[in-house]
């Protein structure tokens, strides 16, 4: 019987990584009903994070906890074992603003502290945080204030929620997180190297997504310099890599120990990859859009680049894919199907994004044969 593993990342703003799995499944089993299918959803540390750990037999924790503009948010982190998955872009990301409406110098990371807080009453000793989708940018300030850091103004007062109110501290006690924290594993998951600072840091990259202007990205720049001197008198933090992640919510991390990793590592492990991949013939991964960054250390070129080393056929799904030929060839990708070559535009590619992955499902059933023949170390065309 021939064995697929299917291991596709979200299409971000419209399906889920367990649609893109259902969808392909539906659509397989049409042409190549014989298959056996093994699902195993990923991620890289944004969304979907939670997720992959649930699929792969985590437990579902439900959680009260403050947005990040300070409404009242369910949200949900996973647990297995004493190891706590959390996930900051349902938390306190862009896609839990109200409306989707940016808040550039109000948004918080203060409902992410919460959900640490609650792994560590849970029982938790290890804490892995996914850090993709970030709506702030207050150097992780609202995390800190959360696990009971003392974030004062020049009068002792705590500091306001976000940018606005990181400008105006003027004195940190990091001592009450620590010890909430003493003997807790904390992982910092995401999948950029950028600093907290300058022009590859937190506010320059990643804050006119979130809504700061030019002269914006500046002041917040310099707030997040200003923040940064009082919170590490070492200056060792705000350089390393991964400090600029989550608006800066990476270096609140690595001043309270965190490790950082490859968030599509991490998700990998969580998801138990390897040992499914053990028993496969061929893979199939993807994301919304397969282009520069998916090579940048995304869930799909680690899935294509595990499954390559071992000697399996790789295809991707996406809606969308500008790498060349060679480009997914160096990756260890025998094939790319694109769901916007088969719609009218990004739109209908998006509104039938099901309908058109079912259709590649079927068609990637009908290649199977030629695919697994031409496989290195396959023995003969299958019949």
């Amino acid at each position: 019987m021939t064995r697929l593993l299917l291991a596709p990342d979200k299409f971000k703003g419209s399906l889920t990584a367990a649609d893109v799995v259902a969808a392909l499944s539906r659509g397989l089993a049409a042409t190549a009903p014989d298959i056996e299918i093994t699902a195993c959803p990923i991620a890289d540390g944004g969304d979907g994070t939670v997720d992959a750990a649930l699929a792969a037999g985590a437990t579902a924790q439900p959680a009260t906890i403050t947005g990040p503009t300070g409404e009242v948010r369910e949200t949900v982190w996973a647990l297995e074992g004493t190891t706590a998955v959390l996930e900051l872009a349902d938390a306190v990301g862009l896609k839990a603003l109200p409306g989707e409406e940016l808040a550039p110098r109000s948004a918080s990371s203060y409902g992410l502290g919460e959900l640490i807080r609650n792994a560590v009453r849970a029982g938790a000793r290890e804490i892995v945080v996914g850090l993709g989708g970030s709506a702030s940018t207050d150097a992780g300030a609202g995390l800190l204030q959360a696990l009971g850091a003392r974030l004062l103004t020049a009068d002792g007062e705590d500091i306001a929620p976000g940018l606005a109110g990181l400008e105006t501290l003027a004195s940190a006690d990091l001592t009450p997180a620590h010890e909430l924290l003493d003997g807790i594993r904390l992982i910092a998951a995401n999948d950029v190297a950028n600093p907290l600072l300058g022009k590859d840091g937190a506010a320059a990259v990643y804050g006119p997504q979130k809504g700061l202007d030019p002269e914006a990205v500046t002041a917040a720049d310099q707030a997040l310099a200003a923040a940064a001197t009082l919170l590490d008198a070492s200056g060792a933090a705000a350089p390393s890599e991964g400090a600029g992640a989550a608006g800066g919510v990476g270096f609140a991390l690595l001043l309270l120990g965190a490790i950082q990793r490859s968030g599509a590592d991490v998700v990998l492990e969580l998801a138990g990859f390897d040992a499914r991949l053990a028993g496969a013939d061929l893979v199939v991964t993807g994301e919304g859009k397969l282009d520069a960054q998916t090579l940048q250390g995304k869930g799909p070129a680690e899935v294509a680049r595990r499954a390559a080393a071992a000697g399996l056929p790789v295809l991707a799904v996406a809606g969308a894919v500008t790498l060349t030929d060679e480009e997914l060839a160096g990756a260890g990708i025998t094939a790319a199907f694109d769901l916007l070559s088969r719609a009218a535009d990004v739109d209908e590619a998006i509104a039938r994004g099901q309908g058109l992955l079912e259709e590649v499902g079927r068609e990637i059933g009908r290649s199977l044969p030629a695919l697994l023949a031409d496989a290195p170390g396959a023995e003969a065309p299958l019949p």
